[in-house]
């Protein structure tokens, strides 16, 4: 059964992280920063250095920023309809049009489609972030930081700077002696379960003080279910690997990014909202992604 197979181990792993919390108030800064700046780079590179540059990374692209597209104007639609002010608005762009592709989705897709999957993914996490790190800022600022606060996010992340070494090194042929490779190998294994207990982490620190759930069911709505349905249709579109269609689709049905909650408590947009938002949807993933899983598979 795909519940007790895929989501329940990954489910395990948050709880983990969220009694750890729970019980022992730990600062995440740290433990955010080790695992952005030494084990996600390192898993970055690796992937990189070790996939072929092809059609099947520009369709990654290509269907990533349609998607992205699509949705904005969705939760535009949705603004309108029910009369959102621009900061509900901005709110309901951070809980939408951005999912949780790093620590929730690729050890998904790995658990599901084992390592030729999970490295699909995390190609597509690497662009998510990049899109996050422009798009999510500006949402979250509107005007009060604009494009050079979305600039300098872009510009800190470093797997973007392990992405182009990456590539270089696989295009000028530059060969990594094994036992540096093995080293380099090693920290980007440890990136996986990190993140994923840093989500639980995460969770544990949400709190709910009021449901607002008109926004929040509306926002749940876009993000699990508009969004893969979304995805599939551009999907049909681009003549891209089975499995490739099946990641992007899957990684498309994945909760609120939990980034965009730190973007809103930066820049003041509802910060409350969008912590409810990414704790909402990822309680109900649960349900939805095992729906989708069996369908899928």
């Amino acid at each position: 059964m795909i519940f007790f197979q895929v989501i329940l181990p990954v489910l395990l792993i948050f709880l983990s992280g969220y009694l750890v919390q729970r019980k022992f108030k730990l600062d995440l800064k740290p433990i955010s920063t080790l695992s952005i700046y030494v084990l996600q780079t390192a898993l970055v590179f690796r992937t990189f250095y070790k996939t072929a540059l092809d059609m099947q990374l520009f369709y990654i692209v290509a269907i990533s920023m349609l998607l992205l597209v699509g949705l904005i104007l969705l939760t535009q639609l949705a603004s309108r309809w029910f009369k959102f002010d621009r900061q509900q608005e901005s709110a309901m762009m951070l809980s939408t049009a951005f999912m949780n592709s790093g620590n929730y989705g690729t050890p998904i897709i790995l658990f599901a489609f084992g390592e030729t999957g999970f490295a699909y993914a995390v190609q597509i996490m690497v662009f998510h972030s990049i899109i996050m790190g422009v798009f999510g800022v500006y949402y979250a600022s509107r005007g009060k930081a604009g494009a050079s606060a979305a600039i300098k996010a872009v510009l800190k992340q470093p797997a973007n700077y392990a992405v182009i070494v990456a590539v270089l090194f696989q295009q000028l042929h530059i060969v990594i002696p094994d036992s540096y490779y093995q080293a380099i190998n090693l920290v980007a294994q440890a990136s996986i379960p990190t993140v994923m207990l840093i989500l639980g982490m995460q969770l544990a620190n949400v709190t709910l003080k009021s449901f607002e759930w008109r926004e929040l069911s509306t926002a749940s709505v876009i993000r699990l279910v508009a969004s893969p349905v979304l995805a599939y249709v551009i999907c049909l579109f681009f003549p891209i690997d089975p499995l490739l269609q099946k990641v992007l689709v899957i990684l498309a049905a994945m909760p609120s990014a939990a980034t965009t909650a730190m973007y809103a408590i930066q820049f003041d947009t509802r910060p409350q909202f969008v912590s409810s938002s990414v704790l909402i949807t990822t309680v109900i993933s649960v349900g939805t992604l095992t729906l989708l899983l069996n369908v899928l598979q």
